[in-house]
């Protein structure tokens, strides 16, 4: 809540700023105002100047209804100009009572990440018969009967060939409350990179753990991709975590509680280790992705008795929003563009709230450009607030002169644009031999920024049992660490080679939580502490 309450302090000022826009939607409204008493005026100014005559009943009854239909013209135009979301058509108002999350598939190789996901799409009625008929008869000629489900999602030939996933896949369906965007990460550990992406664009994540003999177990154990998945999740800023126990209809298991309740037990220890609070943060319930069953309705008591809990749908329906802040300033970091009739960026707003005709920046090259449509899945729309993932197409810049981890900010309250910064670091696990010192490097992902990193100088150890001294504003300085080891804490300095557009952790949580990666390995996450002072790309 602290956090919130910074942030929302911080961006007082901009937000007036950037609300201009908001006004300029009224000016219509005010010029027909006064276009309709215009008319009228005269009379009145008239009746009052001249000594005239008293008026004979007729005259007086038509002035009243005059003066009554001005009346009535103005009340309407008084309820036009209490804001733009007045002026919005009924369909834009219907969508905006609906909830918006982003939801990321994780979990090991073969967990059944796709599929599941594939199945949600057919069950919320975004693939019809016909299409499913398309991918059963394609995987049957591949001898991979079992994957038509997973070609939902799987969409390039590559994957399909292969069985896995390696970009991330997007998708959107609906509940009666809330629109969903699915993110289908890849699992395999040579994309992690890519899960890495996806995962940043999520406030929910979906963890698929197979129930089958052996499945659950090569993914948990050390080397798997359910534990680096899990603490990357965290790190991103995945806040809420579902944890579905899939394949409980594989013979190995046929719905056996014993196993379930083997895999729960297993995993609850290692979720809080990671930082999540298991009471209110986790959920656990058993699925069967390949035929849908506990997704859109509760499992039958004739195939699993002991379950008595909810199922996918109800679950994803009932997880609270994280907080968001409409009014605060533009952060979108720009994960893909593409050139269509000017240029269109792809990103998730994280702050703020952007509409047609805006003047925005491109950072970190300054660009100026604005703001000619902006499409929400797949549907255009007049503006979108924090949490929607959307494209905008933007004139005044070129596609070629945008890279993935730009960031489209606020003119008057821009993002800052660094070569260094201070962090504070947790060191999860280094390479054989290595030593994490001063010199280290590593590659740096933060949002939707993938860039190479050195630590220059390592500042302070942080003493884990203290967390009270945890503040680097209320420790004491001590004699900086000539270096760490696994699981220290440490307060450095990293530097990058280009220009990057990060905040500080404590103001806008999503661009300033990272991870530090080397040979396919996580060795560290990390938040920002400190940035050199605004104007500044380095420390004086």
């Amino acid at each position: 809540m602290e956090v919130v309450g910074r942030a929302e302090t911080a961006v007082h000022s901009p937000a007036l700023l950037d609300g201009e826009d908001v006004n300029d939607w009224s000016k219509e409204d005010e010029d027909s105002v006064e276009e309709a008493t215009l008319p009228a005026a005269p009379i009145v100014v008239e009746s009052e100047r001249v000594d005239s005559p008293p008026l004979v009943p007729a005259q007086r009854y038509h002035e009243e209804v005059e003066s009554t239909l001005q009346e009535l013209q103005l009340e309407k135009n008084e309820v036009k100009l209490l804001g733009h979301e007045e002026l919005q058509d009924p369909g834009e108002k219907e969508e905006e009572k609906k909830r918006h999350l982003n939801v990321v598939f994780i979990g090991h190789v073969d967990a059944g990440k796709s599929t599941t996901g594939g199945q949600l799409l057919l069950l919320s009625g975004q693939v019809d018969d016909r299409t499913i008929q398309k991918y059963e008869k394609e995987a049957k000629e591949k001898n991979r009967e079992s994957w038509y489900m997973a070609y939902i999602m799987d969409t390039n030939e590559e994957e399909r060939v292969k069985g896995k996933t390696v970009e991330v896949g997007r998708a959107h369906f609906e509940t009666e409350n809330t629109r969903f965007t699915i993110l289908d990460a890849p699992g395999h550990k040579s994309y992690v990179p890519n899960m890495i992406s996806g995962a940043s664009q999520a406030d929910v994540g979906v963890l698929v753990i197979s129930a089958r003999k052996g499945e659950f177990e090569t993914g948990y154990e050390k080397g798997g991709q359910t534990r680096e998945h899990v603490q990357l999740a965290k790190t991103l800023g995945v806040s809420k975590l579902v944890v579905v126990v899939n394949k409980m209809d594989e013979p190995t298991v046929n719905w056996a509680k014993e196993r379930y309740d083997e895999i729960e037990t297993k995993m609850i220890p290692f979720l809080k280790s990671s930082g999540y609070n298991a009471k209110k943060d986790v959920h656990f319930l058993p699925i069967s992705g390949l035929v849908g069953i506990n997704m859109a309705s509760r499992v039958d008591k004739k195939v699993c008795s002991w379950w008595d809990g909810p199922c996918l749908f109800e679950v994803l329906d009932s997880i609270e929003i994280p907080l968001r802040d409409p009014k605060g300033p533009i952060r979108m970091p720009i994960i893909d563009k593409y050139k269509d009739m000017g240029t269109v960026l792809m990103g998730k707003i994280e702050s703020g709230t952007i509409q047609e005709g805006d003047s925005l920046l491109v950072m970190p090259n300054k660009a100026h450009v604005k703001v000619l449509a902006i499409f929400c899945d797949e549907k255009k729309t007049r503006r979108a607030g924090p949490g929607e993932n959307v494209r905008v197409k933007v004139t005044g810049v070129e596609e070629e002169d945008i890279l993935s981890g730009f960031v489209l900010s606020s003119v008057v309250n821009p993002v800052n644009a660094v070569f260094e910064f201070n962090a504070q670091l947790q060191i999860l696990e280094l390479l054989d031999n290595a030593i994490f010192t001063a010199g280290y490097k590593a590659i740096l992902h933060i949002h939707s920024i993938v860039e190479e990193s050195e630590i220059v100088e390592l500042i302070e150890e942080i003493d884990v049992k203290k967390k009270k001294d945890a503040d680097p504003k209320k420790r004491k300085p001590k004699r900086k660490p000539l270096f760490v080891k696994n699981g220290a804490v440490v307060v450095c300095r990293v530097q990058v080679n280009n220009l990057i557009c990060i905040e500080n952790f404590a103001d806008f949580p999503q661009l300033g939580r990272f991870t530090l990666r080397t040979e396919g390995k996580t060795i560290a996450v990390g938040k920002v502490v400190a940035l050199p002072a605004p104007g500044n790309s380095t420390f004086a």
